[in-house]
């Protein structure tokens, strides 16, 4: 479909079916992985497996990244021979969630080479992933951004949000409203089942008014069902709220219902609710109001 080599470094619950994507519209795909089974296990569908990171970028001329965070993304880029490989001009594409500086410093960094830098970070879970529709948040130049929107066309729907940086306030702000939105639907469940209503009733009954999200849709379910095996972690749910509250001090905001919130799921993590789900915050609002359940 294309003679540009594509090359995809972090082949993880995200990364492998964002690559099967890739694959399934037709381009070449060469992979990387820190645990080279989950690389070899895409050999099957078609990619090229490369034992090292420098290997795979040999020639990239677009080169993504999903990989843990902003330390990670630094260290395969610039300390594992990757930006000596890519080909000139090469788009580095990074869909890993990391703080908007660190994005910033990593486009500047690139620059310095002659390599462009995008940072779009990802919604929309492994679903969303194998599904082809993750709401990509971009962060970059405008023509650079398009001139990757066919390699972005399987994976999902792109927005160019801003400069370097902005995609990964905008994954910021998604979590944060994910959060805030966790909350609310946990207190209003034991509103309702206090005053003798039935949690799932109470679901039904606001579905398609203005209460509607995908919050309600999905973890309003899992509180329902009581369902806290992770899809996102409480752990991590926190660690984005600190990078939240960490952008918004350098940006002279005062932000109380995301301040709220994170000392909420602070006392959580802190309890043992670490490596829940982050809808498990009705635990810890059922335990704080004497009413928690088996």
């Amino acid at each position: 479909m294309t003679g540009r080599k594509i090359v995809f470094l972090g082949t993880g619950l995200m990364g492998a079916p964002m690559v099967r994507r890739l694959l399934g519209a037709g381009f070449a795909v060469t992979v990387w992985n820190r645990d080279l089974s989950k690389a070899d296990a895409l050999a099957a569908d078609g990619a090229t497996v490369a034992a090292t990171a420098a290997e795979a970028a040999k020639g990239a001329s677009v080169l993504f990244t999903m990989l843990t965070n902003g330390g990670a993304v630094s260290e395969v880029l610039f300390g594992s021979g990757v930006m000596d490989a890519l080909a000139p001009g090469a788009v580095v594409i990074d869909n890993s969630s990391i703080a908007p500086p660190i994005a910033r410093e990593h486009a500047a960094k690139l620059a310095e080479r002659g390599f462009r830098h995008i940072d779009a970070p990802v919604s929309g879970g492994v679903v969303g992933a194998a599904a082809g529709t993750l709401a990509i948040m971009a962060g970059g130049d405008a023509d650079v951004i398009d001139s990757v929107r066919d390699v972005f066309a399987p994976l999902g729907r792109v927005t160019h949000v801003g400069p370097s940086g902005t995609g990964q306030l905008a994954k910021l702000g998604n979590q944060q409203i994910v959060a805030v939105t966790i909350g609310a639907i946990a207190e209003a469940m034991l509103l309702v089942e206090a005053g003798g209503g039935s949690r799932e009733a109470f679901r039904a009954a606001i579905r398609g008014g203005f209460a509607e999200s995908r919050i309600l849709e999905l973890h309003g379910q899992r509180m329902i069902d009581r369902n806290f095996e992770p899809g996102g972690t409480s752990r991590n749910q926190l660690k984005d709220l600190d990078a939240v509250l960490a952008a918004a001090r350098s940006l002279s905001l005062h932000l109380p219902l995301t301040e709220t919130v994170r000392t909420e799921f602070a006392e959580f993590v802190e309890n043992g609710g670490a490596e829940s789900d982050h809808s498990g915050l009705l635990l810890h609002l059922e335990d704080k109001n004497g009413r928690g359940k088996a």
